[in-house]
């Protein structure tokens, strides 16, 4: 069984009241989390890099035109 920890979860700025969120937290390894609202048993794990190309390709509309 893995180890259980309580994560100090934090919300986006970005998201919206009422809206689907995106929160983040840091475990005690160092990893980061991040969970949505709408599913928040589904966790990410990810490490600062990773997470830094995401969003700098999210801000320069790689995604654009791509549906879910």
């Amino acid at each position: 069984m893995p180890p259980t920890f309580e994560l100090a979860w934090q919300k986006s700025s970005y998201s919206e009241t009422g809206s689907s969120c995106v929160y983040i937290a840091t475990a005690p390894d160092g990893t980061l989390r991040l969970r949505e609202s709408d599913d928040p048993d589904i966790i990410l794990a990810t490490s600062h890099g990773p997470l830094q190309a995401l969003i700098r390709a999210l801000k320069a509309g790689a995604f654009e035109g791509i549906q879910a």
